[in-house]
């Protein structure tokens, strides 16, 4: 085996092999930790691309001994097949208006498209996925939350059962957000809410939303590694927090009532979920109570 060297900044000379020491004395308290603990992963549509890196982490992290589920958006996917089956694509606030040819679409990609495509790509790489959505078995149940918005869901309640069986049987959960009306009717739900509600149900340790940032950054642009609830209250409150991060940010603050952490990170960046969970400097911003 050929072995490399490199130079540290000091001009020490180190090897492969002590990297990979000083690598894994970093990571192994991190993953003696997270061994047998519950994360819920939210995969954005803005980061789907990256997929094929972030499912490879995810299988990793079963292999290691933790319990990874995996929630997913899919609006650019949407918005593509709106605009090819000339639908309009409107939005209230962030969230998009779902008429009933509307529906059709989300379910046929969250479902069809995006769902068994990730389940699909799991297995091609050796890992053991199930796709699900929240209406199997009544597990996410929700209630028209404004007439306005049409078939799109507010979250009553979140059955963890059908996820937890899946987490025993050895199996890493795919989750597709939409859920039942109290008519049986299929709801358009919020990803972010399906993915906080989701790890409050499962009593997580971890609620780490992938997106296209890489994190909570003070005024000066500089990257905040850790924040407590009441600072980022204090950033949105001073402006800081602007514009698409402020729904995001809301979104972790609001699971933070059920999950001790929550991180953002950039979904692009690859094997972005190791470097976040598994090293001291950590990825992008983790949140905490």
């Amino acid at each position: 085996m050929a072995i490399s060297f490199s130079r540290t900044p000091e001009g020490d000379v180190i090897s492969d092999h002590h990297l990979i020491a000083q690598v894994l004395g970093e990571a192994l308290p991190y993953i003696d930790f997270l061994k047998g603990k519950t994360l819920v992963i939210k995969l954005g549509g803005s980061t789907l691309e990256h997929q094929r890196g972030v499912l490879q982490d995810i299988i990793w992290l079963r292999a290691l001994g933790a319990y990874p589920v995996l929630v997913h958006g899919g609006g650019p996917y949407i918005n593509e097949w709106l605009t090819k089956l000339n639908l309009p694509t409107r939005f209230v606030n962030g969230l998009r208006v779902t008429d009933a040819a509307t529906l059709d679409v989300v379910r046929m990609v969250l479902l069809g498209q995006i769902n068994q495509g990730l389940v699909l790509m799991s297995s091609q790489m050796g890992g053991k996925a199930i796709g699900l959505c929240g209406t199997d078995g009544g597990m996410v149940r929700a209630h028209i939350s404004d007439e306005r918005l049409g078939f799109v869901g507010e979250i009553d309640s979140v059955d963890p059962m059908p996820v937890e069986a899946l987490l025993k049987e050895g199996f890493i959960p795919v989750v597709a957000p939409l859920g039942e009306g109290p008519d049986g009717t299929c709801l358009n739900i919020n990803a972010d809410l399906v993915a906080a509600h989701m790890a409050g149900a499962l009593n997580a340790e971890k609620l780490i939303f992938l997106s296209n940032v890489a994190g909570i950054c003070r005024a000066d642009g500089t990257l905040m590694t850790e924040v407590r609830e009441s600072e980022a209250r204090q950033l949105i409150d001073d402006g800081v927090i602007s514009g698409g991060m402020i729904p995001k940010v809301t979104a972790c603050l609001d699971a933070l009532a059920a999950v001790p952490r929550v991180h953002i990170v950039d979904g692009r960046e690859s094997h972005v979920l190791l470097r976040e969970l598994f090293t001291d400097k950590g990825a992008g911003t983790m949140i905490i109570r």
